[in-house]
């Protein structure tokens, strides 16, 4: 299909055109979910904005804000880079995985590499948690940590599963929506065109990263999120496949609820939400199988083919 905006932009305005479709995206998922949350619940505009705000306050408000989150989410962080992609006549399949037939094994080394790495992750996590900002930034330190509460709060009032039913639902508004969306727009789009426009792979991975990192709002938390971003994005550098940072994001997510779940449900005592980092022991062994797996998946995807017909210049685009 031909395309009405033309490939050959600059980087920049690739990120600009994305950041308009996202905004056109993040109104349509508005609309629908407003269309959607008056039909089953007859919450209207006003109802809507309430609920968003407080939840707990109104019948089946938890139900509500995550189909509406899901719903902007969807919309605005993958529908948004597909369309743009097809306004401008790629190829979905060519542009985002030239090297499409990628083995079962290197898709499941992928998702336990970001099993192994999340008690590297944990002494990110301590590190940040204890940083003390200079006294000139002591109000947006306040501001940091406050933000950061309520969104824990949040967080855990919208992932307290009251039955099975609420756990899969959860599984995929936060886990697999934003797997899906967050790894189309930041490595499926924004990766390729800052290492286009670097021509330094390194640059525009952890630039990526960083951004990646920051767009959640919660500075206490930048770090690990950057680590994952940059982990991430090697990953779909070295295997051309977009699916493969897609099911790593996934699993990254979706650990998380299934040990909120089953701690709700009391058949783990580990309080996951902790900002401590493990033992040392537990990091130095997960430091050593980090590193091992990143070299064996790198040396395989080496040698996985481009797929057929895949133009020299979309592979370009990744490698």
């Amino acid at each position: 299909m031909k395309g009405f905006i033309p490939q050959n932009m600059h980087p920049v305005y690739y990120i600009i055109l994305l950041l308009v479709f996202m905004l056109g995206g993040f109104f349509v998922g508005n609309f629908i979910s407003l269309a959607v949350l008056y039909g089953f619940f007859n919450y209207g505009l006003q109802d809507l904005a309430n609920v968003v705000q407080n939840p707990a306050d109104y019948p089946n408000g938890k139900i509500a804000v995550n189909l509406f989150q899901g719903i902007s989410h969807f919309c605005a962080f993958t529908l948004a880079p597909v369309m743009l992609l097809l306004a401008m006549g790629f190829n979905l399949r060519r542009y985002l995985s030239p090297k499409w037939h990628v083995p079962a094994l290197l898709f499941l080394l992928s998702a336990l590499l970001i099993v192994v790495i999340m008690p590297v992750n944990s002494w990110f996590i301590d590190v940040n948690s204890k940083m003390d900002l200079p006294d000139f930034l002591h109000g947006f330190e306040l501001w940091a940590k406050e933000k950061e509460e309520t969104l824990k709060a949040l967080t855990n009032y919208l992932t307290k599963f009251d039955s099975v039913g609420e756990f899969i639902l959860g599984m995929i508004i936060f886990a697999l929506i934003p797997a899906i969306g967050e790894e189309l727009v930041f490595r499926g789009v924004v990766q390729k065109q800052l290492i286009r426009w670097f021509q330094q792979p390194h640059v525009g991975i952890w630039v990526t990263a960083i951004i990646f990192g920051a767009i959640h709002m919660q500075f206490y938390g930048m770090l690990p999120r950057t680590l994952l971003g940059a982990l991430l994005g090697y990953l779909y550098w070295w295997s051309g496949n977009i699916w493969v940072p897609i099911v790593g994001h996934f699993i990254n997510n979706g650990f998380t609820v299934l040990l909120m779940y089953l701690l709700q449900r009391k058949i783990i005592t580990y309080q996951i939400d902790t900002e401590e980092a493990m033992p040392i022991q537990t990091i130095i062994f997960s430091v050593i199988a980090t590193i091992g797996l990143l070299y064996y998946l790198r040396q395989q995807f080496k040698t996985v083919p481009a797929a057929s017909g895949t133009a020299p210049t979309e592979t370009n685009t990744i490698f």
